[in-house]
């Protein structure tokens, strides 16, 4: 199916639609109990926006990454949170291009029914951060079995998922030419491993985003659930990553647009010395400034899943499309929180859910430093940094 600009506009409405049927109550409530959002993701599922990117020949829709950054986009913008489930889409940048026939027809065709969530991807690690070349999860060949030790940290709805994506090394760092040689993607069936040598635990932050940390401890990975080629995951991942960026940076730009109409309403309706708050160049400025950067941040984040879209490289755009529409979101984040004044910090604004909710890409899923210290490096020639 092609992804022309009327089909985007299809889908952005049928998603608002369908987001329209959960309401701000339902997200307070949620974030107040830090629950999943089993009913949302369930309600996404089955309207097929989840597999939207999982080919025809397998159940899915066979979309464009275009189309995932439009869905998620649209989540963000009514005020949802598609971090509950973006991993589902990311994550087929791996699969797609590296899993094999096998181990597609395996799992796809029953992720685009809904019997399985792909949700969990094991990367990062305590003692290395973004660092990806210095984990320490080992993956060793005995027979037909991969035995597993190490720990994942970050690992978000882990217990929300059926499948995970996970990163081992299984070549020793100091046997290989190139630190980012010797890195393996397994696919991990998480019921299967819990206790049998996986065990999640929940870690508790200021937003309701379901991350945990993961302990494997001679965990065993049949040899048929290597994903590619032993040694070759780092580039594999990257795929998975240059994904998650752009789609991260849709919700962003989701997030921006939300804050904006919040803070615009509000600063319509809000009379304060008998006239809108509006009315003050001192309010107008802020939110003006603000849609300016969420428009720029917009075009990188098309940029950059059209290039994906097309098959060529794009780390630089992804980057960039990431920390531009971060960066645009927070600013709005701020600018509607202090339009609101007082009532920002109210519950039932949801002003301050969303502010905390988009604070997050600041860091995650790659932090603003790592950006520029790539940006810098990689495409303008600078000494490495690091």
């Amino acid at each position: 199916m092609s992804v022309r600009e009327h089909d985007l506009g299809e889908i952005r409405d049928a998603v608002a639609k369908l987001c329209a049927a959960f309401p701000m109550d339902y997200w307070r409530e949620t974030d107040r109990e830090r629950r999943y959002p089993t009913e949302f993701v369930r309600a996404l599922t089955e309207a097929g926006w989840l597999s939207c990117l999982i080919p025809e020949e397998y159940g899915g829709a066979g979309l464009k990454l275009a189309a995932a950054a439009a869905i998620l986009e649209e989540i963000q913008r009514s005020g949802a949170n598609g971090a509950a489930c973006h991993a589902q889409m990311y994550t087929m940048g791996t699969v797609l291009r590296h899993c094999s026939e096998a181990q597609k027809r395996k799992y796809l065709p029953k992720i685009a029914k809904g019997e399985l969530r792909l949700q969990a991807f094991g990367v990062t690690e305590p003692s290395a951060g973004t660092d990806t070349s210095s984990i320490r999860t080992a993956a060793v060949k005995k027979g037909d079995r991969y035995v597993v030790n190490g720990q994942k940290v970050w690992t978000s709805r882990a217990e929300h998922s059926d499948i995970m994506l996970l990163l081992a090394r299984t070549t020793p760092r100091e046997e290989v030419q190139k630190k980012t040689e010797g890195l393996s993607v397994f696919i991990v069936e998480m019921k299967a491993a819990l206790g049998r040598g996986l065990t999640i635990r929940p870690i508790r932050t200021m937003i309701n985003h379901a991350t945990t940390e993961i302990f494997i401890d001679k965990l065993e990975v049949p040899a048929e659930n290597l994903v590619g080629e032993e040694g070759k995951g780092f580039r594999y991942i990257l795929d998975g990553m240059n994904a998650e960026r752009i789609l991260i940076g849709a919700e962003c730009i989701g997030d921006a647009r939300w804050f904006l109409a919040r803070a615009t309403a509000y600063a319509n309706e809000r009379k304060v010395f008998g006239r809108p708050i509006g009315q003050n160049q001192g309010v107008q400025f802020p939110i003006a400034r603000a849609y300016m950067a969420t428009e720029a941040a917009a075009l990188m984040v098309e940029r950059a899943a059209a290039l994906y879209d097309a098959g060529k490289p794009c780390g630089p755009e992804s980057n960039m499309a990431k920390q531009l529409a971060a960066e645009a979101s927070w600013q709005a984040g701020d600018m509607c929180l202090q339009t609101h004044g007082g009532f920002g910090f109210a519950e039932e604004y949801d002003v301050e859910r969303k502010f905390r909710e988009t604070r997050l890409y600041q860091v995650a899923p790659i932090s603003t430093n790592l950006v520029l210290c790539y940006l810098a490096e990689h495409v303008l020639g600078l000494p490495r940094s690091y």
